[in-house]
């Protein structure tokens, strides 16, 4: 037989195959039709089928896991557990009696309402006056009157910069108040103009209390190479909040503490 007819009955026997053959069943290569045209037969290699996917390593090990073996992880849920009722309760007493003890609206601002002050000199005085004992958290060391703005304008103070300044992990927890209302004329020069003190907007701090027990007073921390920088940051920090920050270098009448008002004045913050 020729070659031709070699070819011609190849693709005889491959067309009548490939007709009886179900649809699923792999077509053969290119490649298989000359080598057919060599008079080889063609048959479908065993490596064409999908070999089978190994297991997996982790259904296994859970397929093993003993089933009274506690989980290591939530088992019915990622979100955290709620809160135990009784710490919410104590959450909750916490602020009802903070907000029972506080002053001027501020549940940050513990103290008691005093209402109008009158005062012996003309000019003294002031109007709706708290007695405050604590400000955002940290203590005074004498309960002092004050206005609500003077309140509030120490709230701000201690918590921008005062209540960290010596590290956060020995937090301020009391300041030393040297002065708070009082009726009397500025520095107590006789004919003088009455001082803020004299209308519950002034308060004079002489020492910082933290929470190591330790005490830093304005006077020996001034000094001090080790503090003074902190309380020069301080000292920085109540301008602004305060209408006048007087400390250590302004005069002699304040060297041993911070004397803090809330005066204002026509060129801004007076700090010295």
């Amino acid at each position: 037989m020729s070659r031709a007819g070699v070819l011609l009955l190849a693709a005889i026997v491959g067309s009548a195959a490939a007709a009886s053959a179900p649809e699923t069943a792999p077509e053969a290569p290119l490649h298989a039709a000359a080598e057919a045209g060599s008079g080889a037969v063609w048959a479908p290699a065993s490596g064409m089928r999908p070999e089978t996917r190994p297991q997996s390593e982790q259904r296994l090990a859970a397929a093993a896991r003993p089933a009274d073996l506690p989980l290591l992880a939530p088992g019915e849920s990622l979100l955290p557990s709620g809160r135990p009722d009784s710490l919410a309760e104590q959450v909750l007493f916490k602020r009802r009696q903070l907000r029972k003890g506080s002053v001027c609206g501020d549940i940050g601002i513990q103290g008691d309402n005093v209402g109008h002050v009158s005062g012996t000199l003309p000019g003294c005085g002031a109007k709706d006056a708290v007695r405050v004992r604590e400000i955002a958290g940290v203590r005074l060391s004498q309960a002092s009157l004050m206005t609500c703005n003077t309140a509030r304008a120490l709230k701000t103070w201690i918590r921008r910069e005062v209540e960290t300044a010596f590290g956060r992990r020995n937090k301020v927890v009391s300041l030393r108040v040297a002065a708070h209302y009082t009726c009397r004329t500025r520095n107590n020069r006789p004919g003088a103009r009455i001082s803020e003190h004299g209308k519950a907007r002034a308060i004079d701090i002489s020492g910082f209390t933290l929470a190591s027990g330790e005490t830093v007073s304005v006077l020996r921390g001034w000094q001090n190479r080790k503090t003074r920088k902190k309380l020069k940051k301080i000292w920085r920090a109540a301008c602004g909040p305060f209408g006048t920050v007087l400390g250590p270098e302004s005069d002699r009448y304040h060297k041993d503490h911070f004397h803090l008002d809330v005066a204002r004045h026509r060129g801004g913050t007076y700090c010295r």
